[in-house]
């Protein structure tokens, strides 16, 4: 690999001093030679439904206001949705059930998710993940999540002053948070909290910064959704708890 694209992370998230610079600058990540390949070869390949589509095939940015008091992290982009259609959770079934428990929440501007020119506004809420690529069969390896940590830990930190609540979807995302929360200044618990749905951790304030709220939902995977061990009642009461901490009203 080369030590200049393997450094990138680390390097240029540090650096950005906004929200708007950080998205830009992470689209031309290139640090994880497996991931950049695969992303690269379904871009080529393409799912038969969207054969005539033109692929984003690169890492995917966060979504929404650069002062969000509320975030959404999941894992990280699926092959045929975020990395088609350059936007997190957009154009598959996971963010079909999310962006619907969104809006039941009042926390998007419409039901529906399709691509980045649909027309869709979050409202109070960012949306993010740990690995900001789509990896072969939805699973990155523990390295290319270290690698990519650096850019949500500059996004967490370039939100501290205003962000109070933090959702995340899956235990994955669960485990990959807490050294980024690290990284971005808060202070942890010892031992490090079990993921389980519906569970809340609140990290102490300090340094210009509020208490944080850090709540467990199950990631809305089709595994999950078509079993019913997470319904959309279910999403959508974790979202507007987290909504409500957000605000201040517990």
């Amino acid at each position: 690999m080369d030590e200049a694209e393997a450094g990138f992370p680390a390097y240029r998230a540090a650096r950005c001093t906004s929200v708007a610079e950080l998205d830009g600058a992470v689209t031309g990540c290139r640090a994880c030679p497996r991931l950049v390949a695969w992303r690269e070869e379904v871009a080529v390949v393409r799912r038969a439904a969207f054969r005539d589509e033109e692929y984003w095939a690169r890492p995917v940015p966060g979504f929404g206001p650069a002062d969000a008091p509320l975030a959404v992290v999941g894992l990280a982009p699926a092959a045929h949705g975020g990395n088609r259609t350059g936007r997190m959770f957009t154009g598959d079934d996971a963010g079909d059930f999310l962006f619907a428990a969104l809006y039941a929440a009042g926390l998007a501007s419409q039901p529906t998710a399709t691509g980045r020119g649909d027309g869709l506004e979050l409202y109070g809420v960012r949306i993010t993940a740990p690995v900001h690529c789509a990896p072969p069969e939805n699973r990155p390896t523990p390295a290319e999540r270290d690698t990519c940590r650096p850019w949500l830990a500059a996004e967490l930190a370039l939100l501290a002053p205003g962000l109070r609540a933090v959702v995340v979807l899956g235990a994955f995302g669960w485990q990959a948070l807490w050294p980024v929360l690290a990284a971005a200044g808060w202070r942890l618990p010892r031992p490090r909290p079990a993921f389980r749905h519906g569970g809340l951790v609140t990290l102490p304030g300090g340094d210009g910064r509020g208490p944080l709220h850090v709540l467990g939902c199950y990631h809305p995977s089709r595994r999950n959704t078509f079993t019913g061990r997470l319904t959309a009642p279910m999403l959508t009461e974790v979202l507007e708890r987290g909504a409500r901490l957000a605000r201040g009203a517990g």
